[in-house]
């Protein structure tokens, strides 16, 4: 294809996790790939990555966790929603399945969302650039736009009267929650986890293939309390197709190429890669109160911190008239300029077939 002008954010998600994956993910900073960061408030090594933050002058956001380790706010010390009887939060399906089933108080969710926004300033002394949300939580329902198979898959949909219906629980969402939160705290940027096409990559595996369409279907239901909160995200994401062992520099780019392909290109496009490199935890050190993760401690970390780092990947983006560049450098855009809202992006944003 002919690449329009594109500006590409790489944010490595989970900086703060422990200070092995920090020290990778500050190297992929230095060597100029990576150009964001994402931290967990209740990150193990959270104090430490904000030295380094500062330090490097990284460009810093929030990655809101709810699914991982132990809260920041009041549900520390009382029961709550959010946590299993051993005071952990639920786990990235536990908790998928709690809020399916109506389990989720969403006033403690806005608890815990506020809790983790006052510990990132605490730590860095400002507010974050962006939030995303640790395992997606950022976007989950919500109503969906539409049923798909991944839905009945992972539960969040059922038959009443004939028709697919969420269950009631669902309607205002923690995504409804993610964007009042952020809104009130005055921070527009978030990321908005659609990846055309990835449905049909071939090499993910059929459950990563399911969770990432199931990702990509709440997302989209997401662009309208979003928009509605005035939020902001780039035209374009890549990421779930090329997590860990399926990052290559040709992998991103022909996920990058399919993500652009069919948006107008009468202007300068805005692009996110997420990216979760690092050297591995060890145990017991890192995680978010609990030990580190079988995620974490994966070889897959090492391989996407020598992918981005390598020569080959910045040459290649560059040779397509990429401009790697952080969330801040985005921030100037006139409304309507380069910030994509339901109007704009919906018409390009298909279903991924699952």
């Amino acid at each position: 294809m002919a690449w329009p002008r594109v500006q590409l954010v790489v944010t490595a998600d989970d900086f703060g996790y422990c200070p092995r994956r920090d020290k990778g993910i500050v190297e992929a900073f230095l060597a100029g790939t990576v150009t964001s960061v994402s931290l967990l408030a209740n990150g193990t090594a959270a104090e430490s990555a904000a030295e380094l933050a500062r330090r490097h002058s990284i460009p810093t956001g929030l990655h809101a966790n709810l699914t991982e380790g132990r809260p920041v706010g009041p549900a520390r010390h009382t029961a709550s929603s959010l946590l299993s009887s051993e005071g952990f939060f639920l786990g990235k399906m536990g908790f998928r399945k709690a809020l399916a089933a109506g389990d989720v108080s969403l006033p403690q969710v806005r608890e815990e969302l506020e809790a983790q926004f006052n510990r990132f300033r605490e730590l860095l002394g400002r507010s974050p650039t962006h939030v995303d949300g640790h395992q997606h939580v950022h976007v989950l329902p919500g109503t969906r736009i539409e049923t798909s198979r991944s839905g009945w898959e992972w539960g969040l949909l059922s038959k009443v009267g004939g028709r697919s219906m969420l269950s009631p629980a669902l309607q205002a969402g923690v995504c409804q929650v993610f964007a009042e939160a952020l809104q009130a705290f005055g921070v527009r940027f978030t990321r908005l986890p659609v990846e055309r096409g990835v449905g049909s990559c071939a090499w993910l595996e059929a459950p990563e293939r399911a969770f990432a369409c199931a990702v990509e279907s709440d997302a989209r239901a997401a662009m309208g309390p979003f928009s509605r909160h005035g939020l902001r995200w780039t035209d374009a994401f890549v990421g779930l197709s090329t997590c860990g062992r399926h990052m290559s520099a040709h992998r991103v780019l022909a996920s990058l190429a399919r993500a652009l392909e069919d948006i107008p290109a009468g202007r300068p496009l805005t692009a996110e890669l997420m990216a979760h490199p690092g050297y591995p935890s060890v145990p017991p050190a890192g995680g978010c109160g609990e030990g580190p993760d079988a995620f974490s401690c994966s070889w897959e970390r090492l391989h996407e911190l020598h992918v981005l780092t390598a020569p080959t990947l910045r040459a290649r983006l560059a040779q397509n008239g990429v401009q790697l560049c952080a969330i801040d450098d985005l921030d100037s855009k006139r409304p309507g300029e380069g910030v994509p809202c339901e109007a704009t992006l919906e018409p390009f944003l298909k279903p991924s077939p699952p």
